[in-house]
């Protein structure tokens, strides 16, 4: 396959696609560039154009990485994976990063293998990470409980890409030995926080831990707190809370590249009415965010973040999961790619899965 894209990429022989006319956000440049872009084996093989089997004008829209969701909770959504899918992917989202700790709630392990069974096929890429507090309290009387021990099957799972959401961060703090154990067991991995109001000495001391980063922050102080820890900071636009405003003056030159959006929770009601990932851009925008520094903190930095390589950017090598959009106000996708194929139009999805 590489063979086949370095060839594709040099001219010697033809892609899959050709999408021409394009306008490309360059989340590198931080420019808007002409393009023709050349997709072979679901990768991008060049922006110079070539021969390809099939050729789309996309007539001037603007070409977007594909938009990443770094934290949500599958279940939120009150539906499966696959409707999941059909309702975000009209919106431009590519690519989630899933917390299943309500159904590990239930089930623990059979249920995180349910979910991770249930997105197989899917054109969504769905990432998920081990939940570390199951149950969530030791009041929890859902039914299930998740030690280290049963860590290691799970993360042998290539889409199992880290340690869910810390909430018990006193545990951590108090250096329990079952949390800290989980904490072992997940090595290099990225480990998500979830440290409300947690400050000074203490909020040195989970970050010692390998927390790498928060959604949970409600004020700005909070957030430049721990963002000058090393903690990559969530802006959350989802159903139950809505941070992005408050916090969006974090957002400068020098920092952003240390922050993302992300859901967390969004309901159906909201995701058909509202949208996903595509929300948070449009009101980051609307409260005079730049529209490339947005785009950036829904692509680049949350693969940068958990080490997704081959995504967050339209160029040679990376994955062909691509938002064909009007403008860079409103968000509104006209075509979403997936590995090269044109699974959204219009907003509508272009795929069924039973």
């Amino acid at each position: 396959m590489q063979s086949r894209l370095i060839a594709a990429a040099r001219g010697d022989e033809p892609g899959d696609l050709l999408l021409t006319h394009a306008r490309v956000v360059n989340v590198f440049s931080g420019q808007i560039e002409p393009a023709d872009v050349l997709i072979r084996d679901g990768r991008v093989a060049s922006l110079r154009g070539g021969e390809a089997a099939a050729v789309e004008d996309m007539d001037g829209l603007i070409l977007c990485p594909g938009f990443i969701d770094p934290h949500f909770h599958l279940e939120s959504s009150l539906v499966t994976p696959s409707e999941f899918a059909r309702a975000v992917m009209p919106r431009g989202t590519t690519t989630v990063v899933a917390d299943p700790h309500e159904i590990a709630n239930v089930l623990g392990a059979k249920g995180i293998r349910a979910m991770l069974a249930m997105t197989e096929g899917l054109p969504l890429q769905v990432f998920f990470m081990v939940p570390s507090c199951v149950p969530a309290t030791e009041m929890g009387t859902a039914g299930a409980r998740l030690e280290a021990a049963d860590f290691p099957p799970l993360l042998a799972y290539p889409k199992v890409i880290g340690l869910a959401e810390v909430m018990n961060f006193a545990g951590v703090i108090h250096r329990d030995l079952s949390l800290l154990a989980k904490l072992e067991a997940v090595g290099s991995r990225p480990v998500d926080g979830h440290a409300p109001g947690l400050s000074g000495r203490d909020l040195e001391a989970y970050a010692a831990a390998g927390i790498s980063s928060e959604h949970e922050c409600t004020t700005l102080a909070e957030a430049q707190e721990k963002l000058r820890l090393g903690i990559h900071i969530f802006l959350r636009e989802g159903s139950a809370a809505h941070n992005l405003a408050d916090l969006l003056p974090l957002v400068t030159a020098s920092t952003a590249p240390f922050t993302s959006f992300c859901s967390d929770d969004r309901n159906p009601l909201d995701l058909r009415d509202e949208g996903h990932i595509d929300l948070a851009l449009r009101k980051a925008v609307r409260l005079g965010l730049d529209p490339i520094t947005a785009v950036r903190m829904a692509t680049l930095y949350p693969a940068r973040h958990y080490r997704l390589e081959g995504l967050g950017a339209v160029a040679p090598g990376y994955r062909a999961n691509l938002a064909a959009l009007p403008d860079l106000r409103d968000f509104r996708a006209e075509r979403v790619y997936s590995f090269g194929i044109k699974v959204a139009e219009g907003g509508k999805a272009l795929f069924f899965v039973p």
